[in-house]
């Protein structure tokens, strides 16, 4: 039997990557976008992952559906804006959370990330609040990857 994340996934795996990463940004971001236009202001931040930029092995699906979601973003800021809104996703490497605990030990994270420690989920909020704030009003269409220099 394939692992989940495998060449071998079944057709239910990979469209599960894929409805969480690329649909849940369409339905999450569609009905907000009119209202964002009406008022010409506005600031989409979509969480991705260092994975849609480099790939990890046993992940295609991961890579499919983030990589889909960082070339969203930037025609979306296009679009918008003209209008005041700005389009920006953030990729995330390794982030001290529950999710990984077991992934990867202390030794692992010194190897793969220059930095030697695992980024914080403050970290993270620290910078999608800045995205979301009135000082990045000229950041827009990019995928801003915060990974203690992993690529």
């Amino acid at each position: 039997m394939p692992t989940p994340l495998s060449p071998g996934m079944s057709g239910e795996q990979w469209d599960s990557v894929l409805d969480v990463s690329l649909n849940g940004f369409y339905n999450v971001t569609q009905p907000l976008t009119m209202p964002m236009i009406r008022t010409r202001w506005g600031r989409i931040v979509n969480i991705s992952s260092v994975a849609g930029i480099t790939g990890n092995r046993g992940q295609v699906n991961l890579f499919a559906a983030k990589g889909a979601l960082h070339a969203a973003t930037h025609p979306l800021a296009l679009e918008l804006a003209s209008r005041g809104i700005t389009v920006n996703a953030v990729a995330p490497g390794i982030i001290a959370t529950d999710m990984i605990e077991g992934s990867f030990d202390a030794g692992s994270i010194k190897r793969l990330v220059p930095m030697q420690r695992a980024g914080t989920a403050q970290e993270v909020a620290d910078l999608v609040a800045f995205l979301a704030s009135e000082k990045a009003a000229y950041i827009s269409g990019q995928v801003i990857s915060i990974n203690g220099a992993m690529i």
